[in-house]
């Protein structure tokens, strides 16, 4: 028994625009007679005649009519998924990973874009330092990497600026500075400090001050609740990245550090050979970094 196909309506649907069988050959760049099977073929699949035969030409009988509006649909669905195909599909898991205040809203800016997007996309974060996820990234446990800073490279991998990130100090909002809009490093060589590690040089305060100037060391805390937690009680000050703007509480105040040297690069990190580097979730990374860029220079303008 004869079944409808996509030839056959492809033909059908030709001829009845042109009123001829000739002209849907032409059209479709077939034989006049490689048309006329086919329409014998899906008359025998309908069961009845789809065309008058006259000497001027062909007409649609009623029952083609019916194949017709079906064969629009069908065909215009086929036409719609070859275009879909002709598009390569981003991998349906990307594996991220980004140092810990890149995930107070960069990253999950950017989440929130690519999966919105492409709703089947799966984005797997680990949050690590700078050498774990460089480690990480050698050993192909995960696709991309949001790292602070441009230090050297091991073999195989490469980086793309993300952005320029600011730094600011959080302080108490009764302390003196709170009211500023911006201070100079020297306003804040008395100051007591809230830092991550008991050695400046690896924390934030490195990247930006004296080598010969040694801060007052209040408190020594990693994690960021703790040393927010800390400010808000009045016991120090911190340095904050301006990655980390959008997630503070409002118990405490913010002043941006005036000086060229107060900023961080935070970069994309991805291994040379590899599709990561053009995958949709590393385009919305970067439009979440300028975005939140903008915000952050709207929000803290002096």
């Amino acid at each position: 028994m004869a079944e409808f196909t996509v030839t056959g309506l492809r033909v059908v649907r030709e001829a009845a625009r042109g009123g001829s069988f000739t002209r849907a050959a032409e059209r479709l760049g077939y034989t006049q007679s490689a048309v006329s099977r086919q329409i014998t073929l899906m008359e025998q699949a309908a069961g009845q005649a789809l065309f008058e035969r006259g000497s001027r030409g062909v007409r649609p009988t009623d029952a083609c009519r019916i194949v017709l509006r079906h064969a629009d649909a069908v065909l215009e669905a086929l036409d719609a998924a070859r275009e879909e195909l002709r598009t390569p599909l981003p991998p349906s898991r990307i594996r991220v990973g980004a140092f810990s205040t890149a995930t107070a809203a960069l990253v999950p800016r950017a989440i929130v874009a690519a999966t919105a997007r492409y709703p089947g996309l799966q984005v797997r974060l680990r949050e690590g330092t700078t050498p774990a996820l460089l480690s990480a990234l050698t050993r192909n446990r995960i696709d991309l990497a949001v790292l602070s800073g441009s230090d050297e490279l091991p073999e195989g991998l490469e980086s793309a600026p993300l952005l320029q990130d600011s730094l600011y100090i959080a302080v108490h909002p009764a302390h003196r500075l709170a009211a500023s809009a911006a201070v100079p490093p020297s306003a804040l060589r008395g100051e007591r400090w809230i830092i991550g590690s008991a050695d400046p040089r690896t924390t934030l305060l490195g990247a930006w001050a004296d080598p010969a100037w040694e801060p007052h060391i209040a408190h020594v805390a990693r994690d960021w609740v703790a040393k927010l937690g800390l400010v808000a009680a009045g016991l120090g000050i911190t340095v904050v990245p301006g990655l980390a703007v959008p997630a503070l509480p409002p118990t405490v105040s913010l002043v941006r550090i005036d000086d060229p040297a107060a900023v961080r690069p935070t970069v994309l990190v991805h291994r040379r050979t590899g599709p990561a580097a053009d995958h949709p979730f590393a385009e919305a990374l970067r439009d979440s970094a300028a975005e939140l860029g903008a915000e952050l220079r709207h929000r803290l303008r002096p």
